[in-house]
Order: structure tokens, then sequence, then C-alpha cells
């Protein structure tokens, strides 16, 4: 189930994940750490992660569990490892690796009978991946921040930045396709999205600046592959989701 309970407290995590230079962690040790968590979930198809979200939203709504805590995204969302997520949230898990923002635009009805505290969303950066032009991610945006509003009304609504990219130096696979993007696009998305979240009355998390080098990649070590998170780097994610849990009290 991706229907996260109470985690193990999170210490100390302020003092390392925002240092400037933390230990980094090898690729292959990284990549143990994180995508055991799911398994053989992680080869299933589309449909059958949808599936699969749509049957745990409905326990979130039938059991209604405390501090309901609402991530929405894609794969970076998916991984997160569940020992990071702030322990006073009880966290509904509702990412699917390679989403688009029209994707997540469509399924968020999924969890329309739950009654989260707060919903996180990070989307975008596999609309760049596949040639979605900006005006359409914006819109989508839009949407997806609307229809949270509407549908939540007494839910806090926290849309989160698009991370950067590690540029020349990724080895995802994909590598060709994050050269054609370049990270200052990102940043331009960014600030438009920042102006969208106002005027949706809805909290903009600016999670681009922790993320970055000097030259405005993805620092090397917070990835496993130039796109996805190590554990550095979703200690460092932890960190601000903590704050902004922490600034709800």
């Amino acid at each position: 189930m991706l229907l996260i309970g109470k985690q193990q407290a999170v210490t100390a995590f302020l003092a390392n994940a925002l240092s400037p230079t933390p230990e980094p962690i090898p690729n292959t040790q990284a990549q143990q750490a994180v995508a055991p968590q799911l398994g053989k979930r992680h080869k299933f198809d589309y449909q059958k992660w949808v599936n699969i979200l749509e049957q745990e939203a409905e326990v979130a709504a039938q059991n209604k569990p405390r501090n309901l805590t609402v991530m929405a995204g894609d794969s970076l969302s998916l991984w997160f490892p569940s020992e990071l997520l702030p322990d006073s949230k009880t966290w509904l898990n509702q990412g699917i690796s390679g989403e688009k923002t029209a994707g997540l635009l469509k399924r968020l009805n999924l969890f329309d009978k739950t009654t989260p505290e707060s919903i996180f969303v990070m989307i975008g950066i596999n609309d760049l991946i596949t040639g979605v032009n900006d005006k359409t991610i914006l819109d989508n945006q839009r949407q997806i921040l609307n229809y949270l509003r509407k549908k939540h009304p007494k839910a806090r609504i926290v849309v989160q930045s698009i991370l950067p990219h590690q540029g020349s130096q990724a080895t995802w696979e994909g590598k060709e396709k994050l050269l054609a993007i370049p990270n200052s696009r990102i940043r331009n998305l960014n600030q438009q999205l920042r102006t969208i979240a106002a005027k949706e009355d809805v909290k903009y998390l600016n999670l681009y600046p922790l993320f970055a080098d000097k030259q405005g990649n993805l620092k090397s070590n917070f990835t496993t592959d130039g796109l996805h998170l190590n554990p550095n780097g979703y200690l460092v994610w932890s960190s601000a989701l903590q704050l902004t849990v922490n600034s709800e009290q």
C-alpha cells in the first residue's frame, strides 16, 4: 500500500539537508535505497497504476485517517522514501512514473472523496521531456490547482516548482531529451507557476534553488542519473516539506 501511516521521526535532517555540500551517495547505493520500496509494482502499466491509486484513495476515504496529506505527481513523488516524509501526517502517495500534467488533471477525481488537510503537487518535467509547449503546461497546471481548490476547499494546496536537471552531466537514458530543455526554461516556467499559484490562492513552494548548482543544473550529489533523486535529494525535499508542514501549525 502507498497509503503511508505515520513514519519514524526524521531527526537532524535540517542540519544536513540544506548543507551546500552534503556527503554524496554513490548512484548504486542510492538506487538500492529507493527502488526496492515498490518491488514489482514499478513494472505496472499506467492503467494498472491508476487502478491501484484509486483503490488506495478509497481506503483513505473510508478510514478517514488523521492529518491526511496527498502527494500528487510523477516518479519524483512516487519514489519519495516513506521514512523521510514528515511523520506528523498520514501520506497518500498518488504519484505515477512518467506522469504529465494532462494525465494528472484527468485522475484528480480518484481522491475526490478523501478529506486531506494538505495536497502537495509536483508535475511538469515529463511534459517538457515529451515536447509539450509551455502554454499547455501552464494551462494544465492552472486547471489542476483550480480543480483541487474547488473539490477540497478546506485543504491547503501546495504547488511545488519543477526541479532542474543535470544537463550534460546526466546519465539518464533520455539524456538527449534533457539537453533540449534549458534549465532557464524551467526557471521561467516556475516564475509563471508562482503567478498562477497566487491567482488560484494556493501556496507556491520554490524547491528549485535548493537543488540547483551555480550553473542552474541539478546538483550531482542529489541525483542518481541527472533527473531522478537519490536519498540526499529526498532529504532536502523532506526538509522543505517539514518546514511547510510546521508553518501550518
